[in-house]
């Protein structure tokens, strides 16, 4: 018993080592690592709608992808990269949406206003508003129109939890929390103080710094919420998701926090999609929650 389970932890190891190391070698010969995922990741039976707009900015737009030949109406979700509230582009993370909707959801994959041409909580707003028109146009594309999940990675986790713990935003965009379902957090900044960070302080230095934290939000009206985070992050400390899936039990929302080992900040957002989902079962996890409202196991949770 004792060898066969080490054997899988060796295994599992082998795996996530291994398909760091594929990345690695390609960005070394001057790739793009997330177009290098997006090349190697196999598509499956998936329909890419693309430039889909959701406000008249340029950057207010979004992508849809959804399984072919759905006979149902299937669970929607709608995911936000991170960046630092400085960069990203919706293209890059199509292996996201390839991904979820691969697993039976129709998903949107946004874009949203970025640092230096705006400040918080400007991308906020944005990401509202693509949540909003979702809402309105997810019959379309075989999705369903409310109990909409959300899930972001660092930045987007953080624009994520947002929209999920605090009203006004969705209200300001025409509708309101009722329509979202349940959320997905990877790796995101919840609890930090903008201030104690320079390379994003100014983003944030036109308002109150509590008003910055998600955590501050947290009350009784916020979904259920599953946080994922690498316990090795040095990028986006792990606390961040335990404290804030502290404060939400605290509020009697349903909330978990969820650790896993050996595992830093970028590669949270790879394990969604194979061939990196040994790295960690982010996908699996991330899967069940939506459709079941549970995770594969019990949660553990750990602050480093």
């Amino acid at each position: 018993m004792i060898s066969m389970m080490y054997s899988k932890i060796k295994s599992a190891k082998l795996i996530r080592f291994g398909s760091l190391i594929l990345v690695c070698v390609l960005v070394t010969a001057g790739c793009s690592p997330l177009k290098i995922v997006n090349a190697i990741v196999p598509e499956g039976n998936v329909i890419a709608d693309a430039d889909h707009a959701y406000g008249s900015h340029p950057r207010q737009k979004l992508d849809i992808y959804q399984p072919a030949n759905a006979e149902t109406i299937l669970p929607t979700i709608v995911f936000f990269y991170g960046g630092s509230w400085k960069r990203g582009n919706r293209l890059d993370y199509a292996f996201v949406g390839q991904a979820l909707a691969n697993q039976g959801f129709v998903v949107a994959v946004a874009d949203y206003r970025t640092y230096p041409d705006v400040k918080f909580p400007t991308f906020v707003d944005d990401a509202a508003d693509a949540v909003a028109w979702i809402s309105k146009n997810a019959a379309r594309f075989g999705g369903q129109s409310d109990d909409i999940h959300l899930i972001g990675h660092s930045a987007g986790a953080h624009i994520a939890a947002f929209l999920a713990l605090d009203g006004s935003y969705l209200k300001n965009a025409g509708t309101d929390r009722s329509i979202l379902g349940r959320w997905v957090g990877l790796a995101g900044p919840y609890a930090f103080y903008p201030s104690q960070v320079r390379s994003v302080r100014d983003i944030f230095a036109d308002t109150p710094e509590d008003q910055a934290r998600p955590i501050t939000f947290a009350d009784a009206g916020t979904p259920p919420a599953l946080l994922l985070h690498g316990a090795d992050d040095t990028t986006v400390l792990p606390k961040n998701s335990t404290q804030l899936a502290k404060a939400l039990r605290d509020v009697g929302v349903k909330a978990h926090a969820f650790m896993y080992d050996g595992v830093g900040h970028a590669p949270m957002v790879l394990s969604l999609s194979p061939p990196f989902t040994g790295i960690a079962p982010t996908l699996n996890y991330a899967t069940a929650f939506f459709k079941t409202g549970k995770v594969p196991v019990k949660t553990i949770e750990a602050s480093r």
